[in-house]
């Protein structure tokens, strides 16, 4: 609730605008009547589907996936976000390309297969990730520590008073990383 999403769009506006090649996606709030009732992904290059909606009923059948009131749609998910992933990993360009990722948290890494693509798409020499990760809170979620130690990250702590003025911080870092 602070505005890493809002933030992460507005650099990906700022490189797009400066036509380096970028991908990815963010998640947004989907509200009907004023609340919020779910969770949004939406790629860059605007395909949309949904990350979790509140549950009507409170039975819950085993194939659910579940944060709080919400129920992750997992096959919608991996849908948009998976292609995306590996075509971001296989990607011929010379040039370094960005990946978005909004976010590595918990409705998200109910995914095996986004793990791993997290993974990959970390590993992989060709591309710098612009992610956004949760603070810590309650039981760590294993793959945001690895990628909160990992040598090779730099991260960002936005808050509403810094969210603001941290934008060119975090464009220079993504600039530094492509060379």
């Amino acid at each position: 609730g602070v505005g890493k999403t809002t933030l992460i769009q507005k650099v990906a506006q700022a490189l797009k605008s400066s036509g380096i090649p970028i991908d990815g996606f963010y998640t947004e709030e989907v509200r009907e009547g004023g609340r919020r009732t779910g969770f949004d992904v939406v790629t860059l290059s605007g395909n949309r589907g949904p990350l979790s909606r509140v549950s009507s009923d409170s039975s819950t059948s085993r194939r659910e996936y579940r944060v709080g009131q919400y129920v992750v749609d997992l096959v919608s998910f991996e849908q948009l976000v998976l292609p995306m992933l590996r075509n971001v990993n296989h990607g011929s360009d010379a040039e370094k390309r960005i990946c978005v990722i909004d976010e590595v948290g918990k409705m998200e890494l109910f995914s095996q297969a986004f793990i791993q693509a997290v993974r990959q798409t970390l590993a992989g020499s060709r591309t710098v990730v612009l992610g956004t990760i949760p603070i810590p809170k309650g039981k760590p979620l294993d793959l945001v520590e690895e990628i909160r130690s990992r040598k090779d990250v730099e991260v960002f702590n936005v808050s509403k008073e810094n969210r603001n003025s941290i934008l060119q911080d975090i464009l220079a870092a993504v600039e530094s990383c492509r060379k």
